[in-house]
């Protein structure tokens, strides 16, 4: 029997090694010195062009006011209107509603016009939006009538009556608005404080005048003024003419009762009076 031969012993394998190049570029010592290179070409660029040119004649001035402006930050919790703290929130304010009344033994519907409008039907609806505006910032607000029974020792931060002037024509002046307070005061400051809050509020937003030389006695002695708590401070407000102001007055409802409310604001929260009004006599 023949034995095959064995097979050929082979040669122990060794590990081939292989030089591998690193992953870096071969030309990073010249990438760096390229960089470095570059910047200082830059900077002796920049450099050489302020040397020779002033940025006036490179820009015009509208231009270089353009750049800043678009480089300034902006200031993004800049309030665009400012208020002064309101130590009076929550406080308790009356509106008397010029002439209302729902006692039927007593109907006084103040002027009258030739259409039949009524005063009252204007006070009503301007006090009411009043009244809505203010309750809606957190304000307790009663709507009183001419007469109210409440008015008797009424306590409250302030209270103001709304009314509104004849509607009679009497000559091309016979337009805008007045304010008054007591003639006889406890607090003639505060009263005379919130008249003029009350004047340049609302002559700003309605841009009604302040018709000055019209307010009279009865608006001074207004019986409200007795009746209300001695710590009631108080004004009454008539919003314009029924002739030349009617206009306004029915159709910007709205503005009309936003200058009331801006000038009861302007008191409680002790904001800057802006304008300078005629002092009322």
């Amino acid at each position: 029997m023949v034995t095959p031969p064995a097979p050929p012993r082979s040669t122990p394998l060794r590990p081939v090694v292989r030089r591998v190049q690193s992953a870096r570029p071969a030309d990073d010592g010249f990438s760096v010195a390229s960089t470095l290179q570059t910047v200082l070409s830059i900077a002796v660029l920049i450099a050489t062009l302020f040397t020779m040119w002033n940025p006036a004649n490179l820009f015009t001035n509208n231009l270089l006011d353009q750049v800043f402006l678009n480089y300034t930050p902006i200031d993004q919790t800049t309030s665009v209107e400012v208020q002064t703290s309101d130590t009076n929130a929550g406080a308790r304010i009356g509106i008397v509603i010029g002439h209302y009344s729902t006692d039927p033994d007593w109907f006084d519907p103040g002027a009258v016009c030739a259409d039949g409008l009524t005063e009252v039907e204007v006070n009503y609806a301007i006090a009411s939006l009043v009244q809505q505006r203010l309750v809606s910032m957190g304000y307790t607000v009663d709507l009183l009538q001419e007469f109210d029974t409440r008015l008797d020792g009424y306590e409250a931060t302030l209270l103001v009556s709304i009314h509104n002037d004849s509607c009679e024509y009497g000559g091309d002046d016979l337009t805008g608005f007045k304010a008054a307070s007591s003639m006889a005061n406890p607090h003639p400051e505060d009263s005379q404080r919130l008249v003029q809050c009350l004047i340049d509020r609302y002559g700003t937003l309605t841009g009604l005048p302040f018709h000055y030389n019209t307010i009279t006695d009865d608006m001074r002695s207004y019986h409200a003024f007795d009746e209300v708590g001695s710590n009631t401070v108080s004004a009454i407000i008539e919003t314009g003419f029924l002739n030349l102001d009617r206009d306004f007055l029915t159709s910007h409802t709205d503005i009309v009762a936003e200058g009331i409310v801006q000038g009861i604001l302007c008191y409680l929260r002790n904001e800057a009076i802006t304008t300078q009004t005629t002092p009322v006599p």
